[in-house]
């Protein structure tokens, strides 16, 4: 199979029930009304059940628990006898669990593990085959600007984001030849539901480290995302971009 039209694209997005998911899964929608945007959700998928029911024609909701191999096989293979190929996974879902890492119990260690890192693995492993077929594909891993500047108390989280920051690296250089790029971006502060609980002073006191004075917003992240995405963007792979108001 030859390079899809730009205007016409089949996407993964998993995780898109959340703030950020879902400002992904909006971007590539309103960049045609040919893109066919599948939506990975587990539990708790209300967000994304309302966009799929906005664009009936473009988008839905699929079945996907990302920690679990297989539910990634029969996800891609859904797709592919709806469309015939996938062109774009974004590996979006995940979540951190916090804690000093000398009192961290095993299991939160390795449920922050298998939610941001296994994940990603499971996914680029089930998206790869098709893409390797097609001889087209974009691959793009949401990591975090706590895999490149590390706080305390992340010990887990910044060393699953720090994993998906080099498996893609690793990646893009496998695949190089085949017509696939395979990139991270890696989000700073921004402004969805998991910044939500901070307290009025601490809200301030995280703006205040960012050069810019604000948190970023969903959009920002994702119109970066449909970048790498994009036809255009065919000579960049194994990149890390932050996005972070320019805390690092």
């Amino acid at each position: 199979m030859s390079e899809p039209n730009q205007s016409a694209r089949v996407i993964l997005i998993t995780g898109a029930n959340g703030g950020l998911g879902r400002a992904i899964a909006q971007s590539f929608l309103a960049e045609s009304p040919s893109n066919l945007v599948f939506m990975g959700v587990r539990h708790h998928a209300e967000n994304a059940q309302a966009l799929a029911a906005q664009h009936p024609r473009q988008a839905q909701c699929l079945a996907l628990e990302v920690t679990e191999p297989e539910s990634w096989q029969a996800a891609v293979a859904t797709i592919i006898a709806q469309h015939g190929r996938l062109d774009v996974l974004v590996n979006n879902a995940g979540f951190h669990h916090d804690g000093l890492l000398a009192t961290m119990p095993l299991d939160q260690w390795r449920k922050v593990l298998a939610a941001n890192l296994d994940s990603v693995y499971y996914g680029c492993q089930a998206a790869l085959k098709p893409m390797i077929s097609q001889r087209f594909g974009r691959l793009i891993n949401v990591a975090s600007l706590s895999a490149l500047l590390v706080p305390a108390g992340q010990a887990n989280y910044a060393a699953a984001k720090a994993g998906v920051v080099a498996l893609t690296k690793s990646l893009a250089k496998e695949v190089a030849r085949l017509g696939i790029t395979v990139n991270a971006v890696c989000p700073g502060f921004i402004d969805t539901g998991a910044l939500a609980n901070l307290a009025d002073e601490e809200r301030r006191q995280a703006e205040m480290r960012v050069p810019m004075r604000r948190f970023g917003r969903p959009e920002e992240v994702a119109v970066a995302v449909r970048f790498l995405a994009c036809a255009e963007a065919s000579y960049i792979t194994g990149c890390a971009l932050k996005i972070d108001g320019g805390i690092y």
